[in-house]
């Protein structure tokens, strides 16, 4: 027993030495860093859109587009009756100013009439009905050559109920852009 501990003692002796005297691998030094030359970075020159006047907006869209818009707003007529009401007066002020700020436009301005009565009679009131709204925008200072009118009678209703109200809505005068 006694030679055991003294070869298993000797044997750590041994293994201990032959430990603490293997060299040490050098690690090798981290590379160096270089430092890198500053990139500017260059942007590239925004690009903006040239801003577009009201003018040109307007002179950009087509005719199909502009009616879309509904830039003119539509007047009512009490029944049987062609003059402006005063409800339509500042319709037709605002129409008359758009007039003013696009002087190349031209308009067509529809006379309308409900159902009741006959296709002849409508007519004929359809037709004073644009031409009392005529004259109102020339009253406006409108160019008599920008507008021109005609009367669809009761052929195209806004609403082809038979009541009052749609009555009231057929009863109109509405406007078209038939040129810019």
């Amino acid at each position: 027993m006694k030679k055991l501990v003294i070869w298993t003692v000797a044997c750590i002796l041994v293994f201990s030495f032959a430990v603490s005297c293997k060299k040490a691998q050098q690690v090798p030094p981290p590379p160096q860093v270089v430092e890198q030359p500053k990139v500017e970075v260059v942007e590239e020159p925004e690009v903006k859109e040239p801003v577009l006047t009201e003018e040109e907006i307007y002179m950009r869209k087509t005719l199909d587009e502009l009616n879309r818009e509904k830039p003119l707003a539509m007047v009512h007529f009490d029944f049987d009756r062609y003059f402006i009401r005063e409800d339509a007066k500042p319709v037709l002020a605002s129409n008359a100013a758009w007039l003013n700020k696009f002087r190349t436009a031209r308009i067509l301005i529809e006379g309308h009439c409900d159902e009741r009565g006959t296709e002849e009679y409508n007519l004929a009131l359809g037709e004073k009905r644009a031409k009392s709204t005529m004259d109102y925008l020339l009253s406006l200072g409108i160019s008599a050559d920008r507008l021109k009118i005609i009367s669809y009678g009761k052929s195209q209703p806004l609403d082809p109920a038979s009541n009052e109200t749609a009555w009231a809505k057929n009863r109109r005068a509405q406007f078209t852009i038939i040129e810019k």
